[in-house]
């Protein structure tokens, strides 16, 4: 236990360029002290001791603001950072350097007894106020961007963002784990070609009435009205993308 307290430790001083000290971390790092804290809960869970392991777990949420399930198993050097409101239900597993933001949530579905929270392999990236629900498996080298909430397995290597989750990434390449908000905005990128599509199918419209006007070609239809629509250039819709006209 000694040793996954200290890769706790390390971990911290590696990825948290705010860590200055030994003191600091041990008295102001709720993270770092709720995994302490778990480590012997867990130990004690596992000796099949009654009541006191939960009730350790409970002063833990109290003092810390993170909630551990004595039973949930979690791996060396793995860091929350600020960690306030970070639920990890009974049955969950975490892998050695895994990443939880503030708000995260690891929980269960549905009121079946065994495995019902997920797993996380080595390396994964949860960030601030995700939910990963069900007993489900998430591979190593994945990040989860803010506010996602999944609920299906995904591949390593992948960047899942969203509600419900989505892979809108997926490589060999190993993520920077600091880095959970350097994510695609996979709902921007939608809503724009639609309204390339659209304003493409207006245009071609357009042009469709302007030839029937020219060759003279009689039609008993009414033309059709094509009312104002927002275009990609208006500033509506340029502020929602995160865009500048040059970029359109």
């Amino acid at each position: 236990m000694i040793k996954l307290i200290k890769s706790d430790f390390k971990i911290i001083k590696e990825r948290d360029p705010a860590a200055r000290g030994f003191l600091e971390i041990v008295l102001c790092y709720p993270g770092f002290q709720a995994l302490v804290l778990h480590r012997i809960s867990h130990k004690l869970w596992n000796y099949k001791l009654p009541l006191l392991p939960r009730v350790l777990s409970q002063l833990t949420r109290n003092l810390t603001g993170i909630e551990i399930h004595p039973g949930a198993k979690i791996g060396r050097g793995v860091f929350i950072d600020h960690g306030m409101g970070v639920v990890i239900g009974e049955t969950s597993e975490i892998g050695d350097r895994c990443l939880l933001y503030q708000g995260v949530t690891l929980g269960g579905t549905g009121k079946d007894s065994g495995k019902r929270h997920p797993t996380l392999q080595e390396n994964v990236v949860v960030g601030a106020g995700a939910k990963v629900l069900g007993a489900i498996k998430i591979g190593s080298n994945t990040r989860i961007g803010a506010g996602s909430v999944v609920v299906k397995n995904v591949e390593k290597n992948s960047t899942v963002v969203g509600i419900p989750g989505r892979v809108v990434h997926q490589s060999g390449v190993n993520i920077n784990p600091l880095a959970h908000s350097a994510l695609p905005d996979a709902e921007g990128s939608v809503i724009k070609n639609l309204m390339d599509r659209i304003d493409h199918l207006e245009n071609h419209i357009i042009g469709l009435q302007d030839l029937i006007e020219k060759t003279n070609i009689p039609t008993k239809k009414k033309p059709i009205l094509i009312n104002e629509s927002q275009s990609l250039r208006d500033k509506e819709i340029i502020d929602f993308l995160g865009t500048s006209e040059e970029d359109i």
